[in-house]
Formats: C-alpha cells, sequence, structure tokens
C-alpha cells in the first residue's frame, strides 16, 4: 500500500514492549521507532527490529535531523539514514521543525525557529537536500513550543503550508505539540488545524503532556487527556484519514493500556466516518 494511502492506527515502539511484539501478535498497523536507534551496522538493536518488520510496517521518526541548521544537514547522517531505510523499507521517514546541531555540538533538543522569510529558505534549502540524499519524501512534524521570537513573518502554520509547497514535503501532524503551542503561546488550535496543508498530512501523533507552572511541557509521559482527543477529533474532521499512533517515552505502561488508548483513537475515527457518511 502507498504510504500516502495508509491510514492504520500504531504505537511508539520502546524497549520495555520488544517480548510482546516478538512472541505474540500485537493488534496494531504499525510501529514507528526512533531512528538514531537504530542507525548502526549490525548488533541486536536492528536484528529485533528486523524480526518486527516481518510482522509490522515501520514508520521512522528522527529527533536529530536538525533540518533548521545554518551548518545544513550533516551528509554522514544522512547516509546512515538512508541506510536504515533502504533496510527497513518503512512506510515514513520523519523528522522536527527545528534544529538541534551546532558546529558539530548536538544538543539532543528540539530547538525552535523564529518563522522568517529567512528561516524559510533555509529549512527549504535543507529539506530539498535531504529527500534527494535519501530518495524519497520525507515528513515534517510541527513542535512543541514554549518561547517565540519577535518579528517573525508568518505563523507557524504558514511557515509549513510553504514548506510543503515549495519542497512537496508531507507533514506528520502532532496533535499533543498543537494543543500545548497554543496553550502556552495563547493562539486559536483551531485556526492552527484550518491553517495547515490539509492534503500533506500523511501521519498523525497522539500523546500526553505534563503542566510546569503556567506552561504545558510535552513529556509524552501521560495518557492522551480529553483536550487533545477533542483535538484529535477536529483534525480528522479536517484533514481526512491518516495513520495515527501513539506516544509513550516515560512512565511507559503495560502494552494492554497504550492499546487500550489506541481503540480510543480508532472509535474517534469511526466517528468521523459515521458523521462523513
Amino acid at each position: 500500500m502507498a504510504p500516502s494511502a495508509f491510514h492504520g492506527f500504531g504505537l511508539g515502539l520502546r524497549a520495555r514492549h520488544y517480548p510482546d511484539f516478538l512472541e505474540s501478535p500485537v493488534a496494531v498497523d504499525f510501529v514507528e521507532v526512533i531512528s538514531e536507534n537504530f542507525m548502526i551496522d549490525g548488533g541486536r538493536p536492528l536484528n529485533i527490529l528486523g524480526r518486527i518488520r516481518e510482522r509490522h510496517p515501520v514508520a521512522l521518526h528522527g529527533v536529530s535531523m536538525s533540518i533548521g541548521s545554518t551548518d545544513g544537514i550533516d551528509p554522514d547522517y544522512l547516509a546512515r539514514l538512508k541506510a536504515l531505510a533502504d533496510r527497513i523499507e518503512p512506510l515514513f521517514v520523519s523528522d522536527h521543525l527545528c534544529w538541534t546541531r551546532i558546529s558539530g555540538f548536538n544538543s539532543h533538543d528540539l530547538l525552535p525557529l523564529p518563522y522568517t522569510q529567512e528561516a524559510l529558505d533555509l529549512v527549504c534549502a535543507n529539506v530539498d537536500r535531504a529527500q534527494h540524499a535519501l530518495q524519497r519524501t520525507i515528513l515534517i512534524e510541527n513542535p512543541s513550543s514554549y518561547i517565540a521570537f519577535d518579528g517573525a513573518d508568518m505563523t507557524e502554520w504558514e511557515f509549513l503550508d510553504a514548506l510543503c509547497a515549495r519542497t512537496g514535503c508531507d507533514l506528520l501532524l502532532d496533535v499533543n505539540n498543537i494543543f500545548v503551542s497554543a496553550t502556552n503561546h495563547g493562539f486559536d488550535a483551531m485556526a492552527y488545524l484550518n491553517g495547515v496543508p490539509a492534503q500533506r498530512v500523511r501521519q498523525i501523533h497522539l500523546a500526553g503532556h505534563s503542566r510546569r507552572g503556567d506552561m504545558l511541557i510535552d513529556t509524552h509521559d501521560q495518557p492522551v487527556p480529553d483536550p487533545v482527543w477533542a483535538l484529535y477529533e477536529a483534525a480528522i474532521r479536517r484533514v481526512g484519514p491518516a495513520a495515527t499512533m501513539i506516544e509513550r517515552d516515560d512512565a511507559i505502561p503495560p502494552l494492554a493500556e497504550l492499546l487500550g488508548e489506541l481503540d480510543v483513537a480508532r472509535s474517534h475515527a469511526r466517528n468521523r466516518e459515521r458523521l462523513a457518511a
């Protein structure tokens, strides 16, 4: 099935759940893995991923491409990512609208960009390089954010719209990140949904967050809360069916609990289909 036509429901694959996926069938349509954890030559992680890939389609999700870096994208990084993608034949290859690296130093944080024309030109050039090197369309994820730059030329959703139009890339729409950023910065989450190019959304992330004082933090350590579920329902009304997955990176519960959340996502999707009929 072509990635653009894939509308399944999946989970982020984490080490705690390797035995579940290796020992018995799991009711998911795909799994997503952190690309950098498997960009190595051989060894146990690749062996495990290969065995799971025999049972489930895999999406590769990166955190270190540094698509907003003024240094450009590390060609060695792209070569290793391409080798992994060629081996796994993933549903999607994705990364974030952010920068992580400068002068060879990787912060391992998803650092924000100013939404200016200069930044757009830079990001478009980096996306073009990445897609040329990987020989595939990549998905760019909207980040959660905690600061905003003065002098922006456009909103984040306008930036993403222009990025897709100029490079042909697609979108990974993180609904929790929209909710977190909208709360932190005081913008309308529905304006964001209405502003992104719906036809470019290939995948959706769902996750939980935590509150720190007056700010929400995208911690991925909580179940998906009701306001994010409501925004997800609005999102799929806007963009139509898209591959949907649950992320959990801390306080990881037993697999059955995450599968229960995934059933909630399926239920929302069925509601959308009934309303559209």
